[in-house]
Parts: C-alpha cells; sequence; structure tokens
C-alpha cells in the first residue's frame, strides 16, 4: 500500500503552527513529512517563510515520523557546501530520519543576493555539481573541490550521521527525471504521470522511492474550499515556465488574476466529501508513486486531521492499491 505523509507548508504558516500540525499529523495516522524550503511565500495572502532548517530541528523533537524538504535549492541561493552542513545536522536530529530532497529552484526565492538567473538546462548542471560536492562532504574527509560552479576549499564536515543523508531530486519533464534517475536517490514531484516514472527508472531509478504531494482544501462545504483555495493558492495553477522564472510575489498575484474559482474547483479536492480525497490518492498511488503527500490549504488544520482520520483513512486503508497497481473497490 501506498504510504501516505502530510505536506508541512512554510509559505502558508508560522514555525509553530508547522511543529502543531506535525504533531496533529503523526497522531492521525500519517506516516511521513513533506516540508517546503522557501525565501519567499508565492503571494502576500499565504503570507509566511519561515527558514526551513530551524523548523525542521524543532519537528525532530516532537514528531518520530521521517522528514523531507519538498524542495531545497542548494545551487544559487546558499552554496551546496552549506547546504550539506544543514542536510547532516538535521539528519542528526532526525535520528537519521530525513531526506534531503533537491531541485532547480525559482527565481522568486534564488534571485534574492542580486546574482543572475540561470536558464533550466544550466540549473540542471548546477544541480549535478551541487549533489556531487554535497555527497563528498557527506563522507566526512575533508574537500577541496574546483568546478564550473563550486568551489570548496578544505571544507570537512565534523556532525554527521551514521549514513549519507539520501537525495531525492525534483522532476516535472523527462530532462529533470533523467537527472533524476542519474543521481538520485529518489524521485519527488507533483503530477501524477506515470510517464515520468518511466523515465526515471529508465534513467537508472529503477527500485529507487518515489514521492509526490498535491493540495487539498477539506471545508464545510465545496463552494467554501474553492473560495480558499483560490484566494491563497491560484499560483498552483499558473501555466508552463511561469512558476520558475517570476521574481517576486507581487509578480505572482498580477499572473494569479487570470486564474479563475472553475480552474480552481477542477484542480484539487475540496469540500466535506471524504471521496475526492481518496480518488486523488488513488490516481497518484496508480501511477507508481510509493510515497503520496497531502496538504490542507487554509485555516481549518485541526478539524482538517479528524476528518481524515475519521472519513478518508479508512476509505483508503479498504481500497488504495499497491504502488503501480490499478486497483478496484
Amino acid at each position: 500500500m501506498v504510504s501516505i505523509g502530510y505536506f508541512l507548508s512554510s509559505e502558508e504558516f508560522t514555525p509553530r503552527e508547522l511543529v502543531d500540525q506535525a504533531r496533529w499529523a503523526e497522531r492521525a495516522g500519517f506516516e511521513r513529512l513533506w516540508i517546503s524550503d522557501h525565501y519567499h511565500p508565492w503571494n502576500d495572502q499565504q503570507g509566511q517563510s519561515p527558514f526551513v532548517w530551524s523548523v525542521i530541528g524543532a519537528l525532530s523533537e516532537v514528531t518520530s515520523l521521517p522528514i523531507t524538504t519538498a524542495v531545497t535549492c542548494p545551487t544559487v541561493r546558499i552554496h551546496p557546501a552549506v547546504v550539506a552542513q544543514a542536510a547532516a545536522t538535521a539528519a542528526v536530529q532526525c535520528r537519521g530520519g530525513f531526506t534531503l530532497g533537491v531541485g532547480t529552484g525559482e527565481a522568486l526565492n534564488e534571485h534574492i543576493l542580486g546574482d543572475r538567473w540561470p536558464s533550466a538546462p544550466e540549473r540542471l548542471e548546477m544541480l549535478e555539481e551541487a549533489v556531487e560536492v554535497m555527497r563528498a562532504l557527506w563522507t566526512g574527509k575533508e574537500v577541496t573541490h574546483r568546478g564550473r560552479h563550486y568551489t570548496v576549499e578544505n571544507a570537512r564536515l565534523y556532525t554527521l550521521p551514521p549514513s549519507p543523508v539520501p537525495v531525492y531530486v525534483s522532476a516535472f519533464g523527462p530532462k529533470a527525471a533523467d537527472v533524476a534517475g542519474r543521481i538520485g536517490d529518489g524521485l519527488c514531484s507533483t503530477m501524477p504521470d506515470p510517464s515520468l516514472i518511466e523515465k526515471f527508472r529508465a534513467a537508472g531509478g529503477d527500485g529507487k522511492p518515489t514521492q509526490a504531494g498535491f493540495k487539498v482544501c477539506h471545508a464545510e462545504t465545496a463552494e467554501a474550499g474553492v473560495k480558499t483555495a483560490h484566494r491563497l493558492w491560484p499560483n498552483e495553477h499558473l501555466p508552463g515556465e511561469l512558476a520558475q522564472v517570476l521574481p517576486t510575489p507581487r509578480h505572482f498575484e498580477q499572473a494569479s488574476t487570470l486564474v479563475t474559482e472553475e480552474a480552481v474547483a477542477s484542480a484539487l479536492p475540496v469540500g466535506p466529501d471524504p471521496e475526492p480525497y481518496v480518488d486523488a490518492v488513488r490516481e497518484y498511488a496508480d501511477a507508481g508513486y510509493d510515497e503520496v503527500y497531502v496538504q490542507q490549504i487554509g485555516p481549518d488544520q485541526e478539524r482538517f486531521f479528524a476528518f481524515w482520520a475519521e472519513s478518508v483513512a479508512p476509505e483508503l486503508t479498504a481500497r488504495t492499491p499497491a504502488p503501480g497497481q490499478t486497483g478496484g473497490t
């Protein structure tokens, strides 16, 4: 059976709220956690963006659930040598139950120091080198590296977990899936697309874990859920590469004026009926994902976890097929 996790949104909640949600998620039966790593929220309505590594330290003290960043960009805003230290410390704090999810990032978060925003192919190249640097540092040996994108001189990590930190690579298209298969210990995505997993497997990812996540908005009515999701997360429905190239929350707000409530209503589970939530998990399980993460939009977090435990989880236990298998009721 697919493993169900909860997605902690650093763009929408304060550090203490995220810690509370982790506690509630574990009590509700969720088996693992995703947490986003942003410098900015996507828009001002979301309104938060705590430093993820501080939050992970707090999470490690209140939950035993394994944690994955979804995802960290170790290439522009923060040098991979520093990310390597942060991830190693997080793995020690989480007693080994930590995975570093990585991706090529967005201008929204990565341009803040005034660096040029590279093209997508160059960002993939940078990501490959960054992962190489981090894995070298996780050996505990002194590392000197002079590559095309990064320089490391006489660096050594002393606080290390018993085994190197797993690195899962985010992919939304075939080129990134190829990189993920070649260099990743697993795959992260948000798309229930079997062809993406097939590309990952063919490129070297056979037998490696796959993760994906999606958003929901449980509410008293479907209409209320749509309105909350449309107010807070219209950016989810922007097309193409806009999410990678727009530089500020203000620009996302401008582009999101093109997103209608009807578009939101057709794109994610909302409201009080458990059936759409069960169907969404099954869609990802049928696509072949091993782990599926759910993010509740909006302030009704405690009510959502009660709804999930009482109405959704029992249906999933009865009806969700094993990863990669289609199944009936």
